[in-house]
């Protein structure tokens, strides 16, 4: 896999539980403050698709995670 596809991975997964820990109709519901967590995510997704500014894709390619070709984190 590549950076962009772990960043991906990374991020929808992020979400999808705080969603279900933030969302009161779940059955694995903790606390609404989960939601602004997911918000949180979202942004920094925006933000990275607006400014290819990455820090979870630099820590990738430390632990040697091949860049995309499309090269989006760099």
């Amino acid at each position: 896999m590549t950076v962009e596809r772990y960043i991906r991975v990374i991020a929808g997964t992020f979400i999808l539980i705080s969603v279900l820990l933030g969302a009161p109709a779940s059955p694995l519901y903790v606390s609404q403050w989960f939601l602004l967590f997911t918000a949180f995510v979202g942004a920094n997704l925006l933000q990275f698709g607006f400014s290819n500014r990455c820090p979870l894709g630099f820590f990738l390619r430390k632990l040697g995670v091949p860049d995309s070709k499309a090269n989006c984190c760099s």
